[in-house]
This record gives structure tokens, sequence and C-alpha cells, in this order.
């Protein structure tokens, strides 16, 4: 394979079977978990599907590619599984540098490690790079979510991993917002890559996976000696599936990320809605970060409507989006963030979740307007598709 392909190109073309008179177009399958082995272990043979799986493999050179790492990606039974290995580099006691805003689970699960290991957990705003560098001296890692869920903020990743590299700090990106086709954090200087496969790489809301990336082998024989203890793995169905799934990556990017800023401007001047968190929008605080970092503003928007009740309304009042806690499918998806009662308590509670899909926009826009309207006790009037 050249190396002068783009990322698209690289999506659909990477972990193919080797180009041979009558190979398969596509990479194989294989269902079993004992292989056959005799005498010593040796690294690159199949012996137990705790260990090592041949179907990992396309799909973890294929992420790798996308990632731009020379070494091949870890393939996790979950995105949550891929964050617990990573959180296991930090020593007991030691501290961790968290977004205040990031996923709920990760959230929680640093709060558990806490009680637990004596982990020393320390939340700041990722966008202020300031305030983050601050917090960096004695750290052990720094975790980063940009843009991060769901608040949308955008860190300075050249800055943090810069000044965590300077400081002695490890650095790992939680890029599931943002996909490789958005930005590669380890070209920042990042140590590890999460993923949450489930989401964009997968792309069709069937299978749950999580991966990380690492150019660095110490750090990659570490994490996939944790997956390998803690029972850790994926399935070959689920692999083979995601697999497939981001052969179609780029194309699902861009028309949901086109989806999203139509939906964006729409909304903002929509009369139910106070704010719509979008780093396309050049109104948003991170949007000059966002358009010199990233290739493309992503697809999801944080929406607040005034009250909870409202929230509520809306994702009761769709038809067309669907009312759920995932994100990242080819269908758009909605939910009030803050009915968990783990999410971050400085996420408002009137915030919207949306999770915009490849569907026809004005047919998004239709349902989601008129949701809103009713939502809001608004008579809907005659909609052309535009505010």
């Amino acid at each position: 394979m050249t190396d002068d392909i783009t990322p698209a190109t690289r999506a659909v073309t990477a972990g193919r079977p080797a180009r041979v008179p009558g190979a398969p177009v596509n990479a194989a399958m294989e269902l079993s978990s004992t292989f056959v082995s005799t005498g010593v272990p040796q690294a690159g043979v199949a012996m137990y599907g705790r260990y090592d799986a041949p179907t990992w493999h396309p799909f973890e050179e294929a992420l790798a590619a996308l990632e731009g790492a020379d070494l091949p990606a870890l393939v996790f039974g979950s995105g949550m599984a891929a964050v617990d290995a990573v959180l296991a580099l930090v020593p007991p006691g030691g501290r961790v540098v968290v977004p205040r805003h990031a996923y709920q689970v990760t959230l929680v699960l640093a709060a558990d490690l806490a009680q637990r290991t004596g982990l020393e957990v320390e939340l700041v705003d990722i966008a202020d790079t300031d305030a983050v560098v601050a917090a960096l001296p004695g750290a052990a890692l720094l975790w980063i979510e940009s843009p991060t869920n769901p608040m949308l903020e955008v860190a300075d990743l050249p800055a943090l991993c810069g000044a965590a590299r300077a400081a002695g700090v490890l650095v790992a990106v939680d890029n599931t917002f943002a996909t490789p086709l958005g930005q590669q954090p380890l070209a920042h200087g990042a140590d590890v890559v999460v993923h949450s496969v489930t989401k964009y790489l997968a792309g069709h809301s069937d299978v749950v996976l999580g991966a990380a990336v690492t150019g660095d082998p110490g750090l990659r024989e570490r994490l996939a000696g944790y997956r390998t203890t803690r029972g850790a793995i994926a399935g070959p169905v689920e692999v083979w599936l995601a697999l497939r799934g981001m052969r179609t990556l780029a194309l699902r990017v861009e028309r949901s990320q086109a989806n999203a800023q139509v939906l964006a401007e729409r909304l903002a001047a929509h009369p139910a809605v106070t704010q719509v968190r979008y780093p396309g929008l050049p109104s948003d605080p991170g949007h000059a970060r966002a358009a010199a970092q990233l290739n493309g503003f992503g697809s999801i928007l944080g929406v607040r409507v005034g009250t909870a009740g409202v929230a509520d309304g809306v994702a009761e009042a769709v038809r067309l989006w669907v009312p759920a806690t995932s994100l990242g499918g080819v269908e758009s998806m909605l939910e009030r963030r803050r009915r968990f009662t783990t999410e971050s308590v400085t996420v408002p509670e009137d915030l919207l979740r949306l999770s915009v899909g490849i569907e026809d926009v004005e047919d998004l826009w239709r349902d989601l307007a008129r949701a809103l309207d009713e939502a809001a006790g608004r008579t809907p009037g005659v909609r052309s598709g535009r505010p």
C-alpha cells in the first residue's frame, strides 16, 4: 500500500488479505477458541482465544493505519474495557488529570478506582489550557476527550501533549467523537488513543467493542497483557462486523457531519432552543480551535431547551429520531444526558445530546422541529423544512 493515500481510502484498503490470485477480497472470520499448539508458545502463532485470535488482526491493522500508528491496535471487548486498561497504567496512589466533562462511565470508573486503589483524580476544564497545564506536575496520566462528551469542549491537543511530555506525564486521548478521520492524537504527541468501537468505527449499532492504539512497544505490551489476564477480549463475529462497518466510515462521517452542520444552524434559530453547542458554529467557544485542529466538526450536538421537562418531552415526541443512549450509528439518536444520575453535575439538566445520522436532513429537521414545538407547548406551523 502506498503511503500517500488519504485516510478515507485507507479505511477501505487497510487490513485486506494479501493480493494474490484466488485470495478473498475480505478478511476471513475464524470461529475457533482453540488452536493447534505444541512446544514453547511462539509470538504471532495462535494458541488460545484469550491470548490472540486471527480475526482480530485485520481490524487491528486497519485501525492502526487510520490512527497513524506503526504497531497494530488492540481490540477490546468494550470501550470501557479499553479505558480500564489504560487507567491501569497509573500506579496505585498515582494521580490522573481528567476532564470534568467526559463520558460519564469513565468518570464513574475513575471514582471507583479512587476508592479501591487510592487513585487521585483531578477534574479540570479541558478547554482551559493553562488550568490543565498547571495540574500536570506530579501526575501520572492526562486523560483527554476532545470534543468532550457531552459538552463538546475542544482541547488544545498540541499544547497539552507537549506540556505533558515535558512534565513526564502519559497522555491518553479518547478519540471516539472525532474519529481518526477528524484527528490523529498520536501525531500531536499522545501516547495512547482509545475508541469506543461501538460508535463511529463500527457504525451500525450492532456491536459492543473498544480499542486502544499506541506507537510505544512497551505500552502496547502492558495493555495487551492487561487484556489477556483480565479477559477483556472481543468475539470474532463482533470484530469482523466492526471491520466491515469501518469500510464506510468516511462516507458515513461525511454525510452525518454535513447533516449536523445544517441542523446546528437551524436549531440555533429555533425559538425553543436556548443554546447550541457545536464546534462548527462560528459562535461556539471551541470553533476556532476545532477549525485549526480537526478535519470536520463531527456529528454530535449539545442542545439546551430551557427545562428538563421540555428536553424529556422532545425525546418522547420524536418519531424519526431514536431516543437512545448511544451515538455514531447510521440512525439519528438523542437523549437528555442528566437522566443519568452519574452524569457530571455541571452538565445542564436541559441538555439534549444529539447524534446526527445519515438520513435525509430535511426529514430529520421536520421531525425535530415538530417535537420541539410540541414539547415547548407551541403550535407547529406548516414548515418547508427550514426555520
